[in-house]
């Protein structure tokens, strides 16, 4: 991939070069800006976020946010383990608000203790609820909108939910179809 972007940069630059050359540099400047202004509103969204998920943690909201999706986490993916279960909940609890960011550290320790329990299911479909990503309130993408600028940042709410519910309605269902029909597949194949 980064040889890709690495040709495509290339090519648009001496295209640059050669067709308008007195905007190259400005191009390159503007880029540069406006990548550095939007890793900073990234960075500042998340610190809230992180603090915010700190301090949840830190009170027992998390835990006890935790402690209601348990149940339903160790069915859906199918473990024994505590340790997976709460992880499990806090990824989930954080990507159904938004927080791609702060969902990500417990997404890796679940898959740490799945695999501690030999469960590839439940971390196959840990890793297709994540890039699906159901989303109740799209906190980070609203923030970002409010930073760039946007009069009605929030009005992406019902296209976010609904377009994350399908995605993830839709992922769901074909990882379990594959589960359930690929396995019948190789069994009659051996």
């Amino acid at each position: 991939m980064n040889a890709i972007f690495t040709v495509v940069f290339l090519a648009s630059m001496i295209a640059l070069a050669i067709i308008s050359p007195d905007k190259l540099l400005p191009a390159l400047l503007g880029g540069a800006e406006n990548a550095a202004q939007m890793a900073l509103t990234l960075f500042c969204i998340y610190a809230v976020w992180m603090g915010l998920s700190s301090l949840a943690e830190k009170s027992g909201l998390s835990r006890g946010a935790a402690r209601l999706l348990k149940p339903a986490t160790r069915k859906i993916f199918k473990t024994n383990s505590d340790a997976a279960g709460e992880n499990l909940a806090m990824n989930l609890s954080c990507n159904l608000l938004g927080l791609g960011g702060a969902a990500t550290p417990y997404a890796v320790k679940a898959i740490g203790e799945l695999e501690k329990e030999n469960n590839t299911f439940a971390q196959k479909l840990l890793f297709v609820i994540n890039a699906t990503s159901i989303q109740l309130l799209p906190t980070t993408v609203i923030a970002l909108r409010a930073s760039a600028g946007s009069m009605s940042a929030a009005d992406i709410f019902l296209p976010s939910l609904l377009c994350t519910a399908v995605s993830t309605f839709i992922g769901v269902l074909l990882f379990v179809l594959t589960q359930k029909f690929g396995k019948k597949r190789v069994k009659k194949w051996r």
